[in-house]
């Protein structure tokens, strides 16, 4: 993943392309889904947000997020060139309860993973956790920093009851070098976990 930021307009899909790549980045309510897959997409995002109406309320919980003006109602796409044949595509799962059921059909074909975390409304990282662990699949929790002063990420692993095993770091979902370093380290541990299988599979 180059580092040097690239027009999201004028990136065409390499000829050479040959494996497409799949990563869902999900998380609760306006945690910052839509931000992290355009911050890292070299084409513009698909992006289903809708603008928010009285019809959401007492539905979507805007307490901590009162300036969230739209959301949204299907799933954000984007897209990264990894190598002359690889591409890995983006998702991002829509945070509110009643569009959960798209979930599984997002989870299918994917190698992976980000849960990103707002540590103000920790209970919403609760469904995307117990999912992906139904499934059985590998993740990464991200945990966007929003105030100054939050809990450490120590104290986030324990009031998600997550695993030693489980990366997580500090992001920013506005921050393209942010997000590609939440994408890098879900890859190693991708690779470490496929590395650890191949190990075990040897006589």
């Amino acid at each position: 993943m180059d580092s040097k930021v690239s027009d999201p307009v004028r990136t065409p899909l390499r000829s050479t392309a040959t494996d497409g790549l799949k990563i869902v980045v999900v998380g609760g309510f306006g945690v910052g889904k839509t931000s992290m897959v355009g911050a890292v997409s070299e084409i513009s995002p698909l992006s289903t947000e809708e603008i928010m109406t009285q019809a959401g309320v007492g539905v979507d919980d805007i307490g901590k997020v009162s300036s969230k003006r739209t959301t949204t109602v299907a799933f954000d796409f984007g897209r990264i060139t990894l190598n002359a044949e690889q591409v890995l595509y983006l998702f991002g799962a829509p945070g509110q309860d009643r569009f959960w059921f798209l979930w599984d059909q997002l989870f299918s074909g994917s190698l992976g993973a980000v849960v990103l975390v707002d540590t103000r409304r920790l209970k919403d990282s609760w469904y995307a956790i117990d999912r992906l662990e139904h499934h059985g699949m590998p993740f990464v929790v991200a945990v966007n920093r929003f105030e100054p002063h939050e809990p450490t990420l120590d104290q986030v692993r324990d009031a998600l009851s997550l695993s030693p095993d489980v990366p997580m770091l500090d992001c920013d979902a506005r921050m393209r070098e942010s997000c590609k370093l939440v994408l890098i380290t879900l890859v190693r541990h991708l690779t470490r976990l496929s590395e650890a299988k191949i190990s075990e599979a040897k006589p």
